[in-house]
């Protein structure tokens, strides 16, 4: 066994052990089968470098294989995207069908031209890049960024025969391929180890208001949240809130970096807010995930009780 397939074999074990304290991290979330994913391109990576390689047409039984974690390689993010109940279960057959639909050129070349590498379509190659891309914007101002910019530069390496311009074969031993498996174990373990957000320092005695309160109540659930759905979810929680506050006239707005709280408002706005809060986020989360970022639920309406503004489309 060659050098190639040891590094390819030792970062897929990495990666997929990484991936498996990632899925310890986002317990109680619809993020879990994410993470699941991730298990499975590691494991993928690792299975490439096992297998043996042929004497006749290893170019083509190495492209082919490689199209196959790329496919796998590119779940994870997508399975991220369609992570809001209800549909979160039946999304997973989407993200499936997505990796069957990029491996059909290789099933072609193994059934029906074997020994030719897969004919891999312009349009393909398009998807796998744009994947890759939004991959890497889903997370790029999360506190993960740097990790997850490793992750998303060795995906790209190891994808860049099927990216467009690519040469189409993949030949073992090739040096950018051994980069790209060190890069995506060196990243995968940053990314398990790195913190997920910035220690907060207690407030002060300043910190006292019912505005400030609520802001400081929902901060430690938000930044989670943030973390573990990247910007696509979390800008579209942020609107749902939003669109409640002027409906309501809370003197709030949920943001990025938290929430921004003033003062005025009705009554007990509060307690409002954080009901509407709540029900945005148990549309991901389970109230034990709630509860260890310090956002018990109680008293919160269920999400089918929680209006036109308390779940988000």
């Amino acid at each position: 066994m060659d050098w190639a397939a040891v590094i390819d074999m030792v970062a897929g074990f990495v990666v997929a052990l990484a991936a498996a304290v990632g899925i310890h991290r986002v317990r109680g979330t619809t993020a879990v089968p994410a993470a699941w994913w991730a298990v499975a391109a590691g494991v993928a990576l690792a299975a490439d470098g096992w297998a043996t390689v042929p004497e006749d047409g290893a170019e083509a039984a190495l492209t082919c294989r490689r199209l196959g974690v790329v496919a796998i390689g590119l779940c994870p993010g997508m399975s991220l995207l369609g992570a809001k109940r209800p549909q979160h279960g039946v999304w997973q057959a989407i993200v499936a069908s997505l990796a069957v639909v990029i491996l059909l050129p290789a099933a072609s070349a193994v059934l029906i031209r074997p020994g030719s590498p897969p004919d891999v379509h312009l349009v393909t190659r398009c998807l796998v890049g744009a994947l890759l891309l939004l991959g890497w914007l889903n997370h790029a101002a999360t506190h993960r960024a740097i990790p997850v910019a490793g992750l998303v530069i060795g995906q790209m390496l190891l994808a860049r025969t099927f990216l467009p311009g690519g040469a189409g074969v993949v030949i073992r031993g090739d040096a950018l391929d051994m980069v790209a498996a060190v890069l995506l174990a060196s990243a995968a373990a940053a990314a398990a180890a790195w913190p997920g957000s910035p220690r907060r320092k207690a407030g002060g005695a300043r910190e006292r208001s019912a505005a400030s309160s609520f802001a400081t109540l929902v901060a430690p659930a938000w930044e989670a949240f943030r973390e573990t759905f990247g910007a696509a979810w979390t800008l579209r929680v942020a609107e749902r809130f939003d669109a409640a506050a002027r409906e309501h006239g809370w003197p709030c707005h949920l943001g990025w970096r938290g929430c921004e709280a003033g003062q005025g408002g009705p009554p007990d706005w509060p307690r409002d807010a954080r009901r509407t809060f709540v029900a945005l986020l148990r549309r991901f989360v389970t109230t034990a995930w709630l509860e260890r970022h310090g956002l018990p639920p109680r008293g919160a309406p269920s999400t089918a009780d929680a209006g036109p503004h308390g779940t988000p489309d």
